[in-house]
């Protein structure tokens, strides 16, 4: 993009080795701004750039940039509709072992209200690369969720990605799965656990947190009862959305996989099992929330 376009220009905290933008730095060096460990500073260097003409891409760990530049966020980029991409890295419990300090699981329920910042939390390299491609042209503020570990490239049914459009990736009558991120590949997995045991099971991709596709959540109650995943607070983040959607619209027996609070030290790994955010995990809230239909 930087190469077709000279206003595409990057802003960091002094994480360029993590945003991965070495190789943008020694092709461009004169468009890539490092302000330091100063992450206020630097989301108003974003703003300053857009409102000089530039299309900024505000390269951070979410943690951070949404924690300690927060109020940046909603003054100078959201209130004031400026038109700066915001990377949130390494969301989620990205950082492990680092602990609850650098977890970044409020992330979405403090950017949610912020009505104008779309907010996009993309599920493997593919729409990863849309998603950035879509922030590029999309006059205003854009924040992107991007992950820090590996997820396997998915099947996906579309050719391009829509503003505020869920994806479908598995139809079912049964249940629905709604997850983003790095959750989904583990709900399409779970779907399969399920199908061997008969259980039809909808998956869908709720990557566009804001606009929020309110049709597919409601299509989705039509199963009859729906499950949420997300590496993120349960507590308004998509289990949050969803929630509010249902309450107003369908109410049916819902279970939500994420973090009820603070996540403690630990890996990757160990978080995920430990909070059974796995496909046996996702699966068996399926069948929990299947088995609340008939009370």
């Amino acid at each position: 993009m930087a190469e077709a376009d000279e206003r595409v220009v990057a802003v960091v905290n002094d994480s360029v080795g993590s945003s991965k933008l070495g190789g943008f730095k020694t092709r461009w060096p004169e468009r890539l701004v490092n302000v330091g460990i100063a992450e206020q500073n630097m989301v108003g260097v974003g703003a300053g750039l857009a409102n000089g003409g530039r299309i900024p891409f505000v390269s951070c760990a979410s943690c951070f940039l949404t924690g300690r530049a927060l109020e940046q966020v909603k003054a100078d980029v959201a209130y004031s509709n400026t038109n700066v991409k915001l990377c949130g890295q390494s969301p989620g419990i990205g950082y492990g072992e680092l602990g609850p300090t650098h977890h970044s699981i409020e992330d979405l329920a403090w950017l949610r209200p912020l009505a104008n910042l779309i907010t996009i939390v993309p599920s493997d390299p593919w729409e990863t690369a849309e998603a950035m491609r879509f922030a590029a042209a999309h006059e205003g503020p854009v924040f992107i969720r991007v992950s820090r570990y590996p997820v396997p490239a998915l099947d996906h049914r579309i050719d391009r990605i829509a503003p505020g459009k869920a994806e479908v990736m598995r139809e079912g009558d049964d249940v629905a799965i709604l997850a983003n991120g790095v959750m989904l590949h583990r709900a399409i997995a779970a779907a399969d656990r399920l199908a061997a045991e008969g259980v039809s099971a909808r998956v869908v991709n709720m990557a566009w947190m804001n606009p929020l596709d309110s049709a597919a959540i409601i299509e989705a109650a039509a199963t009859g009862a729906v499950v949420t995943v997300e590496e993120a607070s349960v507590r308004g983040g998509l289990g949050g959305a969803v929630a509010e959607t249902l309450a107003l619209n369908r109410p049916v027996p819902m279970e939500m996989l994420g973090f009820p609070g603070f996540a403690p030290t630990g890996t990757v790994d160990f978080l995920f099992e430990h909070f059974n955010l796995t496909a046996d995990g996702i699966a068996e809230a399926a069948r929990k929330a299947i088995r609340r239909k008939g009370r």
